[in-house]
């Protein structure tokens, strides 16, 4: 019995060190695994009129993150500094896939009115990527 307890620690703790490194993608890591999900390859043309269409609430993804995510953006109801979306103005976007999927999930909510499918977070990624310096 303690080498079973001795393993178990081990494996919990080398779970627990390595799940951020399971976690950490690349934004185009990111889009495979959405167009992987959504069985079709990603359309940047329909994610930027999916982000600057508006929706249920009369908002779009533009309401907060501007129609041009390169810059800053400003929360609509609170006013928030929100920092650039599209990856290559923010490199810290679209790097962890459980935040990536925390925030699509609560965005997704909060101007769609639901979650939204893959193949939307595949088109807007794939629009945000097409964005450079």
């Amino acid at each position: 019995m303690p080498i079973a307890n001795t393993l178990s620690r081990l494996l919990i703790l080398s779970s627990l060190v390595l799940s951020p490194l399971a976690q950490a993608v690349t934004p185009s890591e990111q889009l495979a695994a959405f167009s992987a999900q959504a069985a079709a390859p990603a359309q940047a043309a329909r994610g930027q009129q999916f982000f600057t269409s508006k929706h249920c609430k009369d908002w779009s993804c533009s309401s907060c993150h501007t129609a041009s995510p390169t810059v800053d953006g400003k929360h609509a109801s609170t006013g928030k500094l929100i920092a650039p979306l599209a990856p290559a103005f923010n490199t810290e976007r679209f790097i962890d896939a459980a935040k990536v999927e925390k925030w699509f999930r609560r965005n997704c909510n909060d101007v769609v009115g639901r979650e939204c499918t893959a193949s939307e977070k595949a088109d807007v990624l794939s629009w945000l990527l097409t964005l450079k310096r």
